[in-house]
């Protein structure tokens, strides 16, 4: 009688089963049939299509993320204009599927791009256009474009003007400018979310809005504050900034294990947020292969020092020798360039390459899969604490870590912590970064490995780094700080906020509550939502 007890339950189990597949089945072919009514049929990717994957992976910017373990979208839309964006939110609330808003594909947890979650991609690509008006230092760049392709419109029209994005020119500018924005002239120029003036958003009801019809409220939240929780921005309006015909650039490198070397990073830790704001200095650090003067070859930490001054050669030198005597720097160890060049220069290319290389909407290099984490420091970290982080490297493979250092201060310290929903200004000495890396088709032990070590570096940090809360940077993403609960899993709106003020207010201190305030004015019901987006006060 048991067995067939159990044997009964099994049957159900599976009737069950068929069921619920056979009803996602029909919502997905429900949901296919309506995009295809109202979109060309040349821009929607079901899974059966032969250019999928090419498309799918053509802009999944972390590897870690293209195993077959990870969930696909069911579709990728990749719309051509504001009517189809317009009828594929129609569609999606209609048959209840998920959408997923990618513009340049670098969220580092992906979320962009796959989910736990049946969902579809709506894929920016081709929302591209950008218009600068130099006349008045203003551009509409719209949010499938790339930072690179910003810079290089921006270069076309003017050798003088710039804008403060991040370094990487194949980030894209839809998510990049709604998470803050950080790169070498943000202590100079604030973030790129500081120097946003205007925006065009489509929200849950389909409505096309700008910062006047909008309302400021909600033009305050997507600024820094997650654009994707609130609607679709379609295009940003930027201020540009002037820069000097001149900028100077500088990288070196030095072995950690000279004492010199130490004496420079215990200064910088101290410095590096005071010193004049036209300066930006990086510091990586990572396992290399050496060798001693007897031949044999060992592995050593280096430090990786790189940085822009927007200025001339002969202006850096007396700052460099005053600030950081250590590194014994002559003028010969400068390269001056246009701020353009610079841009060009950080990312791997030669310095006689054409500028046209910013137009590439993929990086000259085989990325790695990663994982990264990140703190922020307010003060120094001890000596002898900061040498254990750094001997962790020796736990992974030669080159393939990295604990790295952002540093904070100038302009960043003069905005206020409320200004938009990005807080992390006054007080912050630099950004603490620890990431993993491994080779491609690593198997899954080798990756839980780098994953306890990158785990490890973090909470080993706990002391020595910002707390209540422990702060985090939204363009860093990282899902290991929380994410939202189900709304079937919660019994109240109180818990449902609370469990994602874990990872709220970590990104956004006390901003959260405000964006979520937001949030439940423009979608209440919560239509734009994934793992880490701002929840709305729910109506049970």
């Amino acid at each position: 009688m048991k067995s067939s007890f159990v044997f009964a339950k099994i049957i159900i189990f599976l009737f069950s089963f068929v069921l619920l597949a056979s009803a996602n089945h029909t919502d997905h072919e429900e949901f296919l049939q309506c995009l295809s009514s109202r979109i060309p049929k040349s821009i929607i990717y079901a899974s059966n299509n032969p250019s999928y994957s090419n498309v799918l992976d053509s802009t999944t910017q972390n590897p870690r993320f293209l195993s077959s373990s990870t969930r696909n979208p069911s579709v990728i839309v990749t719309p051509f204009n504001v009517s189809h964006i317009q009828a594929t939110i129609y569609c999606s609330k209609k048959h209840g599927v998920q959408i997923r808003i990618r513009s340049g594909g670098h969220d580092y947890e992906g979320l962009s791009y796959q989910s736990s979650v049946p969902f579809f991609i709506l894929d920016l690509r081709n929302i591209n256009s950008i218009q600068v008006d130099a006349e008045r230092k203003s551009a509409w760049v719209e949010a499938g474009a790339t930072l690179g392709e910003l810079y290089y419109r921006i270069a076309e029209k003017s050798k003088t003007l710039g804008f403060p994005g991040g370094l990487c020119s194949t980030v894209g500018v839809g998510g990049q400018l709604g998470g803050g924005g950080y790169g070498y002239q943000s202590r100079t120029y604030g973030l790129a979310s500081d120097n946003i003036i205007d925006a065009q958003l489509i929200d849950a009801r389909g409505r096309i809005l700008n910062r006047k019809s909008m309302g400021e409220d909600l033009f305050w939240a997507i600024r820094g504050g997650g654009a994707g929780s609130f609607g679709i921005v379609i295009a940003w309006k930027v201020q540009l900034i002037d820069v000097p015909s001149t900028v100077t650039v500088f990288e070196t490198a030095r072995m950690w294990e000279d004492n010199v070397t130490k004496k420079f990073v215990h200064r910088y830790q101290r410095r590096a947020s005071n010193i004049d704001k036209d300066l930006t200095i990086f510091l990586g650090f990572r396992t290399t292969n050496t060798s001693d003067e007897q031949g044999n070859t060992k592995i050593a930490i280096i430090v990786v020092i790189s940085a822009t001054f927007h200025g001339s050669r002969d202006r850096l030198l007396p700052l460099m020798q005053k600030e950081f005597p250590e590194l014994g720097l002559s003028k010969e160890d400068f390269n001056e360039m246009s701020w353009v060049r610079s841009i060009v220069h950080y990312n791997n290319y030669r310095n006689n390459d054409p500028l046209e290389v910013l137009l590439n909407k993929t990086v000259n290099f085989e990325p790695n899969p990663f994982k990264l984490r990140s703190d922020y420091v307010k003060k120094p970290i001890p000596d002898d604490v900061l040498e254990k982080l750094l001997v962790r490297l020796y736990e992974e493979d030669v080159g393939y870590d990295f604990v790295e250092f952002f540093p904070y201060g100038g302009k960043l310290s003069e905005i206020s912590e409320s200004e938009i929903p990005f807080p992390h200004r006054a007080g912050n000495l630099y950004n603490l970064r620890y990431m993993a890396s491994w080779k491609q088709g690593e198997n899954t032990t080798r990756i839980n490995k780098h994953l306890r070590w990158v785990r490890s570096a973090y909470d080993s940090m706990t002391p020595y780094v910002s707390k209540n809360p422990r702060s985090a940077y939204l363009n860093f993403r990282d899902l290991d700080i929380g994410v939202n609960p189900n709304e079937s899993d919660t019994t109240s709106t109180y818990n449902y906020i609370k469990q994602a003020s874990i990872w709220g207010t970590k990104y956004f201190k006390n901003n959260f509550y405000r964006l979520v305030y937001v949030k439940t004015l423009v979608d209440p019901t919560n239509f734009f939502t994934y793992e880490q987006s701002i929840p709305p006060i729910l109506h049970h």
